[in-house]
């Protein structure tokens, strides 16, 4: 096997074989052009953001700047999600993200790991494993998502959190490491902020 096949198989590789790291800088020249856009230049950006990820949907915002390890290449985007600054993915392998999905500053996203053993370490050998983030996530700033991770539908991450195992669906989560808080229930849909009513009337 290949190290792109061994990546892509979950397996130990070594991320700076040539074959690789030339596609690598490729994807990065996509995310420069990206960062240096302007906020007068929103065209362009939303432009580029589709040619920069793996997919993208529709009415998809990310603030630069944005870091990825492949510029996002493996990073796929269903409709409506925003992140706001310095959304940061390591996306050795595929990181999905569904539809409405909201990343609050300073998220990360990262699908790699090193081995233990400092003597593959020492060789910068590492292994990656996906991430799944389902539709109508919101991840407060700050929060960190590890290797092999799926965040259920609607779940809220508290920010700073270290999301080290799955979420479940429907759920408010956070902690270091990341501990489900309580379900989301029909009185979210009532009150907001500790018990202020939902003015619903009024927008």
């Amino acid at each position: 096997m290949t190290n792109a096949e061994r990546k892509n198989a979950g397996l130990i590789y070594d991320p700076g074989d040539e074959e690789i790291m030339n596609f690598q800088r490729k994807c990065l020249k996509k995310m420069d052009e990206f960062n240096s856009t302007t906020s007068e230049q929103l065209e362009l950006r939303q432009k580029i953001l589709k040619e920069m990820l793996g997919s993208c949907g529709e009415n998809c915002y990310v603030e630069p700047p944005f870091h990825g390890n492949w510029g996002g290449k493996n990073l796929f985007f269903g409709d409506n999600v925003y992140a706001n600054f310095n959304l940061t993915v390591v996306d050795d392998v595929e990181i999905i993200v569904g539809n409405n999905v909201l990343f609050a500053p300073n998220c990360t996203l990262t699908t790699a790991n090193h081995p233990i053993d400092p003597d593959l370490r020492r060789k910068t050998f590492q292994y990656a494993k996906k991430i799944i983030i389902e539709d109508n996530v919101w991840l407060g700033s700050n929060v960190v998502v590890l290797p092999g991770v799926t965040i259920g539908k609607n779940s809220v991450i508290g920010a700073g959190s270290i999301v080290s195992k799955n979420i479940p669906a429907n759920v408010v989560a956070m902690g270091v490491p990341c501990r489900i808080f309580r379900e989301i229930s029909e009185e979210d849909k009532k009150y907001f902020d500790g018990g202020k009513r939902i003015d619903y009337e009024n927008f």
